[in-house]
């Protein structure tokens, strides 16, 4: 990622990577994949907007980056759900950087469209009216595309030889009538060259970033050249607007969806007693919530530290968390903008106050939330805490959540694009061949489109997008389930187990503290530790959570 300076081009890549770098990596790899935008609908289940015409049909990587940039920095848009393991700045950064590469090889492509295709547009129209039915052909009939797709273009060459050697008219114009379908195939020859070398520096990247390789996006346009430059001045305003956003404490629960940006809910383990007086004392000493919260996560902040060489936990955050309730159908989430609101997060005195006041039949409640980034960001393991008094009864809830590694699309490297064909001579065996890196439909989608490049409105009208799910979460959106790998399931139950004991211990010892009979609550939290270590027949690699 890049920390842009004042100074006009000045370009300083971050060196503050922490766990979440390989997911961040893989999102942001996807700014620059190739491909047919519409595998996003069959790999990531995404939904995808058709547009007018096969032909300025996005690439995979031209529709996420524009879904993307368009969801996140907009002056006025939804709130964004935050993406816990994942600096959503750097993603964003390196969807405009793939974007300003693609730019520049659009104005490149569209000098050679003006002269070779605008100048000459007949001949240029008979061309692209042939591609367009091989698109059409493969998006619809993928079996009889290459029949009809070649009898398409031996049409449009046997027109174009033909007003070559025989024009239709005499004079002047004959020369124009010659030209006018050569024209366009020169121009594709050129456009090849340009296509092909962008490519390879976008495959480039998009490799590096999933090897682990210092990619820095160069964001220019977001760096101002003066105090009038304000379009550069709203666009760093919008990406600081990122970072800030992704901090807050305002967090959403949705119903089977499970915690918003942290995944669903995998155990429950409660501690639910009545308070009763000590021995000895007529009463026990008055406690707010607030205090009881307050206490489990000061002690939870040492829960990472081990006596034992190499016992540490690794990256444990613990905070205060305010969550509201939403329908599960909800297509999009609120925060308060009230005075105990500072930007957005919510002030600790107005956290205090909602945890001190009774939630009981209200939307808004507050945890204390332990969360671990586990496997260099692939899994998000978090565990929350709520304390509930109802009368003299307190019930301490502790719940697990977790939000698996992302989807396969993203770590997939590119290859070079294969082909199986009958062996020559053994027609019952099949070879495989290498084919061009940029074929023939490639170079006429990325001419076709470039001269809109500046329009990105009218390319996704002509040509379709990508539609991002709501409420928008870069790192949950693309989701695998956690408890399809072993080592990333044995992560989040084992790093969640020291949590849960340290509340209970922290909970027993803040109520004999306040004079409360804690033997009931002794007793349950040995009964709860009792269960994690039965022995009982199961199914080791079976899970039903998540």
């Amino acid at each position: 990622m890049t920390q842009l300076d004042m100074t006009p081009g000045a370009q300083v890549p971050r060196t503050d990577v922490g766990p979440q770098t390989a997911v961040t990596s893989a999102l942001s790899s996807a700014a620059y994949r190739d491909g047919t935008f519409r595998e996003l609908e069959e790999k990531l289940g995404a939904k995808l907007k058709n547009g007018r015409f096969e032909l300025f049909r996005p690439s995979a990587g031209e529709a996420f980056s524009r879904a993307v940039i368009d969801r996140t920095l907009p002056a006025k848009r939804n709130p964004l759900v935050p993406s816990f393991g994942t600096d959503v700045r750097m993603v964003v950064e390196h969807c405009l950087a793939a974007n300003d590469l693609r730019h520049a090889r659009d104005r490149q492509l569209a000098l050679v469209t003006v002269v070779c295709g605008l100048l000459f547009l007949p001949g240029a129209l008979v061309w692209l009216a042939a591609f367009q039915v091989r698109a059409q052909l493969k998006k619809t009939h993928p079996a009889r595309e290459g029949f009809y797709g070649t009898l398409a273009l031996l049409a449009a060459c046997g027109l174009a030889l033909l007003f070559a050697i025989r024009p239709p008219v005499d004079g002047p114009w004959s020369l124009y009538f010659r030209l006018m379908m050569l024209a366009p195939v020169v121009g594709w020859f050129v456009a090849r060259r340009i296509c092909l070398r962008s490519t390879i520096d976008l495959r480039t990247r998009w490799q590096s970033l999933l090897e682990g390789g210092a990619v820095a996006a160069t964001v220019p346009q977001a760096v101002p050249r003066d105090d009038l430059d304000r379009k550069a001045t709203d666009l760093r305003a919008s990406l600081e607007r990122l970072t800030s956003e992704q901090e807050t404490n305002i967090h959403h629960y949705a119903g089977r969806k499970g915690l918003l940006g942290a995944g669903m809910r995998w155990v429950a383990v409660e501690m639910n007693e009545d308070l009763r007086p000590a021995a000895g004392h007529a009463d026990f000493r008055t406690f707010h919530r607030w205090d009881l919260a307050r206490k489990i996560a000061e002690r939870l902040g040492s829960v990472a530290a081990s006596e034992v060489p190499g016992g540490d936990m690794p990256h444990v955050s613990v905070a205060h968390w305010v969550v509201q309730d939403i329908p599960e159908g909800a297509d999009e989430i609120g925060r308060p903008s009230t005075p105990e609101m500072d930007g957005y997060r919510m002030r600790d005195f107005g956290i205090q106050q909602i945890a001190n006041r009774q939630t009981i039949g209200t939307d808004t409640d507050t945890n204390v939330a332990a969360q671990l980034v586990l496997h260099n960001g692939q899994v998000v393991a978090t565990v929350t805490v709520k304390v509930t008094v109802l009368g003299r009864n307190l019930r301490v809830s502790v719940y697990g959540h977790a939000l698996g590694p992302l989807n396969g699309l993203f770590t997939a490297k590119p290859k070079p694009k294969e082909k199986s064909v009958p062996k020559t001579g053994k027609f019952w065996e099949e070879k495989t061949i290498v084919l061009p890196l940029i074929d023939d439909d490639e170079v006429v989608r990325q001419a076709v489109r470039a001269p809109f490049h500046k329009i990105p409105g009218l390319l996704n009208w002509l040509g379709g997008s990508l539609t991002l799910p709501e409420p928008f979460c870069l790192r949950q959106a693309w989701t695998d389930k956690t408890w399809d790998s072993r080592a990333k399931s044995d992560s989040v139950l084992y790093s969640a187990q020291p949590i849960f004991n340290m509340v209970q211990t922290t909970t027993i010892e803040f109520l004999a503290d306040h004079d409360v009979d804690v033997e009931r609550f002794t007793n349950r939290a040995n009964i709860s530790r009792s269960e994690n270590q039965a022995v009982r027949p199961f199914k080791a690699d079976a899970y039903d959570a998540g």
